[in-house]
C-alpha cells in the first residue's frame, strides 16, 4: 500500500466549504469557537453508515450541550444526502464531497483493506477540531458500530 497523508492531534484542520443536503455551502470556519466533530463515511443509506449516523443523531443533544457540533461528509451527491437525512431523521449537516478533495486532504480517502483485498475508497474516520481550528483527535479506520459511544467516552461527553 502506498503511504497516505494522515492528520494527527496538533495539526491545523484543513479548511473546507462543501454543499449540504440542501446544496447550501457549509464551511468549517462557520464553527470557529466550537468543538467540531467531523466524520467521514463511505455512503449514505448503507447499513454501517446508517448505524453510525443514527448513533450521532441519538447523541446530538449531549454533544451539542458540551459545545460540540457534528458534520458528516461523504462523496454522495446532495440529493442522496437529503433522502438519507429525511429517511433517518438526521438533524446535523451532511456534506457532499463528490470530487473527494476534502476526503483526500483529511487522509480519509485512499487505499484500505476490505475483505482481505486492497481497495481505494473512503476510510471511515472521525476528527475532533478544537475551537481554535486545531485537531485534538484523529481516528482512522473506525468501526461504524459503537464508535460514537467510544468517542463520547474519549471526549468526556
Amino acid at each position: 500500500m502506498t503511504e497516505q497523508k494522515r492528520l494527527a492531534p496538533g495539526d491545523t484542520a484543513p479548511g473546507f466549504t462543501l454543499p449540504d443536503a440542501d446544496e447550501k455551502p457549509v464551511s468549517l470556519a462557520d464553527f470557529k469557537g466550537k468543538h467540531v466533530v467531523v466524520y467521514f463515511y463511505p455512503a449514505a443509506s448503507t447499513p454501517g453508515c446508517t448505524k453510525q449516523a443514527c448513533d450521532f443523531r441519538d447523541s446530538l443533544a449531549e454533544l451539542n450541550g458540551s459545545d460540540h457540533v457534528v458534520l458528516g461528509i461523504s462523496p454522495d451527491k446532495p440529493a442522496k444526502l437529503a433522502k438519507f437525512r429525511d429517511a433517518e431523521g438526521l438533524t446535523f449537516p451532511l456534506l457532499s464531497d463528490v470530487d473527494k478533495t476534502v476526503l483526500t486532504e483529511w487522509g480519509a480517502f485512499g487505499e484500505k483493506q476490505m475483505y482481505g483485498k486492497t481497495v481505494t475508497g473512503v476510510i471511515r474516520s472521525t476528527f475532533v477540531v478544537d475551537p481554535d481550528g486545531v485537531i485534538s483527535k484523529a481516528m482512522y479506520n473506525v468501526r461504524a458500530t459503537g464508535h460514537v459511544a467510544k468517542l463520547r467516552r474519549e471526549i468526556g461527553v
